[in-house]
């Protein structure tokens, strides 16, 4: 999409709430910057209370959105981790980076997320395959009919449908391509955060990347155009389902960036398989988030919270 579209203010570190600064990417002078605002934490300013957790919500959203395929879930989820975060602040040791300390605690909370719920655990790429075959190719809505541009509808039926595809990779394989694939972290960073050595994420990543992309190939008319399957043909059929409301769109947006954009990442090759199913989730919108940042800041006005961190 265009983002010569976006209209967003900028906060005093100097991000865009659209453009933020990629956590997975970072240089040791923005890790910098996250330490110079817990110290300021620890001096006892609010300010910097609501500064670093807002340095890193778009990041915390748009991680829980991909991984829950929800975003009412991820606006729960990125608000509960943040203020975990926050509240727990006084077991952060400077041994390491907030970052890393930070997406530890993000990667734990999704790890639990709802767990034993369908939703997020009994998804399978076999399933999913024959529910898209069984949903009749139909024509596109009437314009008139609709509250809502054609092609915003198209677009949700795409998003959806394609950020579905996530949840049919196991928990542990969707958040290794979320953040290696995706978000475009380096294999040092994505162990770090996961915990894992670094071969062990590039495996993870390998076949996470072979499970999902095989599937794609097999069946997405985005990445293969022998495949039958167009998200025209399909959206008035996932309306009739209720997987696409046209008066509530929870993925498409009409002033987003894209993934690409903020991930800073290089464009992968288009000439094979991998590349061409990475583009489609890196044209995906990168979100902008509920201001959790302001909820943590009320925070303080509960008893004990400012005893609590010290401050």
């Amino acid at each position: 999409m265009d983002s010569s579209n976006v209209t967003a203010t900028t906060p005093s570190d100097g991000a865009s709430p659209l453009r933020p600064h990629n956590p997975f990417r970072l240089s040791a002078e923005e890790d910098g910057r996250d330490a110079e605002l817990v110290a300021e934490i620890r001096r006892g300013s609010a300010d910097a209370l609501e500064a670093l957790p807002r340095r890193h919500q778009a990041f915390v959203y748009n991680l829980a959105v991909r991984f829950s395929c929800s975003p009412a879930d991820a606006e729960d989820a990125a608000q509960e981790i943040l203020i975990k975060a926050v509240i727990n602040l006084d077991g952060f040791e400077n041994r390491s980076s907030f970052r890393t300390w930070l997406y530890r605690i993000a990667i734990n909370h999704l790890r639990n997320l709802h767990r034993g719920k369908r939703d997020l655990d009994s998804w399978t790429f076999d399933a999913y395959g024959r529910g898209l075959d069984a949903t009749p190719d139909l024509d596109l809505p009437d314009p008139a009919a609709v509250p809502v541009d054609v092609k915003l509808l198209v677009d949700e039926a795409r998003l959806g449908c394609t950020t579905g595809m996530l949840l049919c990779l196991d928990r542990e394989q969707r958040l290794v391509y979320i953040i290696g694939e995706i978000f475009g972290a380096t294999d040092a960073v994505a162990a770090e955060v996961l915990e894992i050595g670094r071969d062990a994420f590039r495996q993870k990543l390998r076949r996470a990347r072979r499970d999902l992309h095989a599937f794609m190939n097999d069946k997405c008319g985005l990445v293969n155009r022998d495949n039958p399957c167009r998200c025209e043909k399909k959206t008035r059929a996932f309306m009739a389902a209720g997987y696409v409301d046209p008066h509530s769109l929870r993925f498409a947006r009409e002033r987003v960036v894209a993934v690409r954009e903020v991930a800073a990442r290089a464009l992968p090759v288009l000439t094979d398989c991998d590349g061409l199913c990475a583009d489609v989730y890196a044209a995906h919108p990168f979100y902008e988030p509920v201001d959790t940042a302001r909820h943590v800041r009320q925070r303080l006005d509960e008893p004990g919270f400012r005893a609590r961190l010290g401050i």
